[in-house]
């Protein structure tokens, strides 16, 4: 089975950007490029008990009013994945990518993301997803769970396409991390690209052999690499040196054994996650 480059959209702000960043890496990687739309249709409140309230015939009446409205509610949602899906392909058409594909599917986007894992090479999510809350410090709960139930890379995009050109390794020693070093060594997505690789903690030897074999990893593929090792508080200090560098896109391990570890399995990694307003490649 292909893998492929897989962007959900919805219809929030955010869209747009996972649209332009799924046709840079669906060029990059030479991935085919599969737009997903997903229709929840799980009712969002519980049925009310009318029995009380109206006569039995009128509440039936009602029921049935009631189910008529959510068939036409479920049309219309259809069709508006439907052009939603249109639109995307055509904006990834005028991006350079050679027949996107798209599909819609009933259900939710984490059980739905489950079921097509296996084709998945690279998935693209916005932020926050079209019913999340529109503050700018808000993470979508779709996000959180997806991050915590597929074990496929996902990039977390912003609203606006910005084309990487420097990155930023959020990197511990630990196996996923040195995983994700030699995935930016060898990956066409980061082709010409200089890596920046930052370990958070103490000038240690085993601190700076780990980050000596990281660099050497790096620059041996023909990469422009560079690293430090900073102390203080994990979150802080790599918003602090993205900000300093002008970092555009970020990568950091979903799991590892020192304080980074934390970024996704308690407070910090959805802090890091807020706060972000750069692409988040986030590896497994």
């Amino acid at each position: 089975m292909t893998e492929q480059v897989m962007a959900a959209i919805d219809g929030s702000s955010f869209s747009e950007g996972v649209c332009d960043y799924a046709a840079w890496a669906s060029r990059a990687l030479e991935a085919p490029l599969t737009f997903l739309h997903v229709n929840d249709n799980h009712p969002q409140t519980a049925e009310a008990d009318l029995s009380g309230n109206i006569g039995l015939g009128a509440r039936e009446h009602l029921l049935e009013e009631l189910s008529q409205l959510e068939e036409k509610r479920a049309r219309v949602a259809q069709e508006q994945g439907r052009l939603m899906l249109k639109a995307a392909r055509e904006r990834a058409v005028e991006k350079g990518v050679a027949e996107p594909a798209g599909r819609q599917r009933n259900g939710t986007l984490v059980e739905t993301l489950e079921e097509l894992a296996d084709e998945i090479r690279l998935l693209v999510v916005g932020k926050r997803g079209e019913t999340a809350h529109q503050d700018s410090g808000h993470l979508g709960s779709n996000l959180e769970r997806v991050v915590r139930s597929l074990h496929r890379p996902i990039l977390m995009v912003p609203h606006t396409y910005q084309c990487p050109e420097k990155v930023m390794l959020a990197f511990d020693g630990s196996k996923t991390t040195r995983k994700g070093v030699e995935m930016l060594a060898k990956s066409p997505l980061f082709a010409g690209i200089p890596v920046h690789v930052v370990i958070v903690g103490a000038e240690t030897g085993d601190n700076r052999s780990q980050l000596d074999w990281a660099l050497k990893t790096l620059r041996e593929a023909g990469h422009a690499a560079e690293g430090v090792i900073r102390a203080g508080e994990v979150e802080a200090t790599l918003r602090a040196y993205q900000e300093e560098q002008g970092i555009d896109l970020l990568v950091m391990g979903a799991y590892g054994h020192s304080r980074i570890r934390h970024l996704l399995v308690g407070s910090t990694t959805t802090e890091m996650l807020r706060r972000a307003k750069v692409p988040v490649l986030l590896l497994r």
